[in-house]
């Protein structure tokens, strides 16, 4: 298995360092060693750049190494936000020459109707890769260079969520190619130091986090192509009202509203939606229904999860704003985290999310709008 893993090197540079200590410059040169060395006779590598700083930094260090063999791509799955792969395109202007492929019609028509959160991840990366390799195949490439990092790794090896840039042997054969990965054993952090020294502007290190499947596994539940429209109009008044404030992640997810049941948690109504998301607990994924308390009465809202089953009830959610008509429920998401293995939830003044909450309403199939109170674990920090 063409998996490229630096633990032998990572360790000798914790031991050189001193532990806990990540030197960029050092590991940026035991990775170009290693490039050089292993990689400089292949064919060619196309170089998966979704925007973010994984796989930007991850294409930086292979083009370094091996020069033209490595072709940076974009692959637009559909599931992109508002003009996301001309935004990334012109953002990376000057830094890497991007060439956008579109796949869009034919993977969220692929995905219509799915419900399960694994079944949804899973089918989205054979839709994926299956476009990858036809990319690859295109350009004679027999390699592809992606920015997959130990949290990726940590959770689907652990069982919490397959990533769909976590690849085995068997589906390496499938896609018919092998990967490269210099970050593999790289936390978030380090990831960015890296970029950092790289040169990389902060508008590109400190861009939010968007996973591979993008808004599928933020329309919760039964996939559509309405709840994704629904997710993305939610994402960019989302992104309008946070950005300024330098969370390590916020973002909306879009679920039905449909209560199976009801209960009082002190003086709080609290009501149990159908749908199911996903949670961590005790290193293994668990997959339950999200809870809605409403008439919040300014409960710790750090413990708030500790009152609940939280194998049964991973997400635990305030109500900020609700109407008597539309559909679906917003749940507003926002972490603190270092490494995305774990994360807290900061306190946000309540006036504020009710603004974001009344616009959000005013889509007419927006029926209520929720804040997301539980940490990482037991919640994950994407919902599916």
């Amino acid at each position: 298995m063409c998996v490229f893993k630096f633990k032998k090197v990572f360790r000798l540079l914790r031991m050189m360092l001193g532990l806990g200590v990540f030197n960029p410059e050092l590991f940026i040169e035991a990775a170009l060693n290693h490039l050089e060395r292993n990689y400089s006779d292949i064919d060619c590598a196309i170089a998966c750049i979704s925007g973010g700083v994984d796989s930007v930094t991850t294409a930086l260090i292979a083009k370094r190494a091996l020069k033209d063999k490595v072709l940076p791509v974009f692959i637009d799955t559909g599931l992109m936000r508002y003009g996301e792969p001309e935004a990334v395109k012109n953002a990376l202007s000057g830094v890497i020459d991007l060439t956008i492929y579109d796949y869009s019609n034919s993977i969220v028509s692929n995905l219509s109707g799915l419900s399960d959160a694994e079944e949804k991840r899973k089918v989205f990366r054979d839709l994926f890769y299956s476009a990858v390799s036809n990319v690859a195949r295109r350009h004679g490439c027999s390699y592809v260079v992606q920015g997959t990092t130990k949290a990726d790794v940590v959770e689907t090896l652990g069982g919490v969520k397959t990533q769909h840039n976590v690849l085995t042997q068997e589906l390496l054969l499938k896609y018919g190619v092998k990967v490269i990965e210099p970050l593999r054993d790289l936390y978030k952090y380090e990831v960015k130091a890296l970029a950092y020294y790289l040169g990389l502007p902060s508008s590109i290190v400190q861009r939010q986090p968007f996973p591979g499947p993008g808004l599928l596994i933020r329309a919760v539940g039964k996939f559509h192509v309405d709840k994704l429209s629904l997710v993305r109009y939610a994402t960019k008044i989302v992104d309008e009202r946070l950005s300024v404030r330098n969370y390590s992640q916020y973002f909306p997810a879009v679920w039905e509203y449909d209560v199976i049941n009801e209960g009082y948690l002190g003086n709080s109504l609290f009501k149990v939606f159908s749908v199911k998301t996903t949670g961590v607990v005790g290193g293994s994924r668990v997959y339950g229904h999200p809870i809605l308390i409403e008439d919040f009465n300014k409960r710790d809202v750090v413990k708030l999860h500790e009152q609940f089953d939280v194998v049964k009830h991973p997400h635990i959610l305030i109500s900020l704003a609700s109407k008597d008509s539309g559909k679906y429920f917003i749940a507003v998401r926002v972490v603190e985290t270092r490494d995305y293995v774990t994360a807290s939830v900061p306190v946000i003044e309540r006036s504020l999310l009710l603004k974001l909450a009344e616009e959000l309403l005013e889509n007419p199939d927006v029926k209520a709008v929720g804040y997301d109170v539980t940490p990482k674990p037991p919640a994950t920090i994407e919902y599916e």
